[in-house]
């Protein structure tokens, strides 16, 4: 079942690449007494996850901030490297957005955000949502129906909605 507003996160481990390699990043501990923003793409480099998803939040980091917002994470199911890679390339590492590797997509089955396009080469992949975390709490949750369409959970939605 997937998650929805007024749930509460799961207990989540993800993988950020730190100075020294490879480095564990307990979700309970970002999201803890904070307001945090979660937005996930199906794939890094993807098409709509590169030219539309990322770049919108860039636009609305400052935005997010001055609503409160601690922190805004970045959530794929690829690598560490990749995702360092990737927020180097769109500049949102630059914008000061933290990207995080669900490498073995735990945290998006336990959240029931996971699914298969093996035509596009994508297995065990996150669906494209963004959603308002408060203490741990999702209070706005938007998902895309489809993962090619980056509309109501780009960074300028949530931002209205919150």
């Amino acid at each position: 079942m997937a998650i929805s507003t007024g749930d509460t996160l799961p207990e989540a481990t993800l993988i950020q690449l730190g100075a020294n390699g490879p480095e564990e990043v307990a979700l309970s501990g970002k999201t803890a007494g904070r307001k945090v923003v979660i937005f996930a793409v199906p794939g890094a480099y993807t098409p709509t996850c590169h030219s539309a998803h990322v770049p919108s939040f860039i636009r609305t980091k400052d935005e997010f901030a001055a609503k409160g917002v601690d922190e805004i994470i970045c959530v794929s199911v690829n690598d560490p490297f990749v995702m360092k890679a990737w927020g180097e390339a769109t500049g949102a590492t630059a914008a000061g957005i933290t990207m995080l590797a669900d490498a073995g997509s735990g945290f998006t089955k336990a959240i029931g955000m996971d699914f298969d396009a093996p035509p596009a080469g994508l297995l065990a992949r996150s669906k494209r949502y963004a959603m308002f975390v408060e203490d741990g709490t999702v209070k706005v949750l938007h998902e895309e129906e489809s993962p090619g369409t980056c509309e109501i959970s780009g960074g300028e939605a949530l931002l209205a909605a919150i």
